[in-house]
């Protein structure tokens, strides 16, 4: 399977095996969404189940709170991450704040997925990767997937769940990233790492569309004799610290990748959360090679993204320091 189709694939087996679980967001039924991820579901269950909404984030999230306060399981589809703004205080002020004021006897156990980063030439208000915003709001949790594998496991997980869940989709490799997937219904733990490559020189973290070109990146360093090892956080809150301490403590050096803009962006905290627990193991200064501190470009989206080559060059130069 592909990443859509993985993520495609996970929403039917929910919706066949909970009927709670309804899909609503901007052409998300007849239309199958602007990216196909919900093809199908309309007419296997029906408009109460698979819902085309007006074009209104926040009556779309603030519609499918009420849904799981009521009982029901809603995925809600906002169709880039860019236009989840809309509808930002129904998730900052009421979603993630919900079992907190009530004293634990309401929750809004639902999903928010949508489209995030560039990689599709769709510019300042296709391109954006606001994860960070979510990560700095207590009573979220908040995902983002690399490959097809992760995205089903992932996505069941997190429908599952009772609290909560920001669901970012890298559109960048929705089709380009294809693996081995089973057909039946399989769960990946939120908040649990994945270490796809070990090594001893240099720690890199990263995590969506950004680990395939860190992957590329350290494939290429192994031939300048650097052996660096490479984490996908897949869940960014709640964040598997342990993997990520265990490793900066065996290498000693750490590079974090992301696309979204260098200040304030979650590598930030990463780094600061390393100083905090492995201070006396690092050889080296952490390195962030993250998207700029600028709108997203339509004409240099390649100069902007953080891809492979500036991804090796930090690589190698940590590894060298120290």
């Amino acid at each position: 399977m592909n990443l859509i189709e993985a993520v495609n694939s996970a929403l039917s087996l929910e919706m066949a095996a909970d009927d709670r679980v309804v899909v609503l967001g901007e052409d998300v039924g007849k239309f199958g969404g602007v990216f196909r991820a919900t093809k199908g579901l309309y007419e296997a269950f029906g408009p109460e189940r698979s819902i085309d909404t007006p074009l209104a984030e926040g009556g779309i999230i603030g519609a499918a709170i009420g849904m799981a306060m009521y009982g029901l399981r809603p995925v809600a589809e906002i169709q880039f991450s860019d236009f989840i703004f809309p509808g930002f205080d129904q998730i900052v002020s009421e979603l993630a704040k919900l079992r907190y004021r009530s004293g634990g006897d309401y929750a809004a156990p639902m999903v928010i997925r949508t489209p995030v980063g560039g990689g599709i030439r769709g510019g300042h208000y296709h391109s954006q990767s606001p994860e960070t915003y979510f990560l700095h709001t207590p009573g979220l949790k908040v995902v983002c997937p690399s490959n097809p594998y992760d995205a089903k496991g992932l996505l069941i997980s997190a429908i599952r769940d009772e609290d909560p869940v920001m669901f970012f989709e890298p559109k960048r490799i929705y089709r380009a990233a294809r693996g081995e997937v089973p057909s039946e219904s399989y769960t990946v733990p939120l908040g649990k790492a994945a270490t796809l490559r070990t090594g001893k020189d240099v720690t890199v973290i990263s995590w969506g569309a950004m680990v395939h070109e860190a992957s590329l990146a350290c494939e290429s360093a192994a031939k300048e004799g650097v052996d660096a090892e490479l984490i996908d956080l897949r869940t960014l809150l709640p964040l598997d610290v342990e993997t990520l301490i265990e490793s900066v403590k065996k290498t000693g050096r750490m590079v974090v990748v992301h696309e979204a803009p260098r200040t304030c962006g979650f590598a930030g905290e990463l780094i600061t959360l390393t100083l905090e627990r492995a201070f006396y193991h690092l050889q080296a200064q952490p390195r962030r090679v993250t998207g700029f501190d600028t709108p997203f470009p339509y004409t240099l989206e390649d100069e902007y993204l953080p891809l492979a080559p500036r991804i090796l060059s930090s690589i190698l130069e940590i590894a060298h320091e120290g």
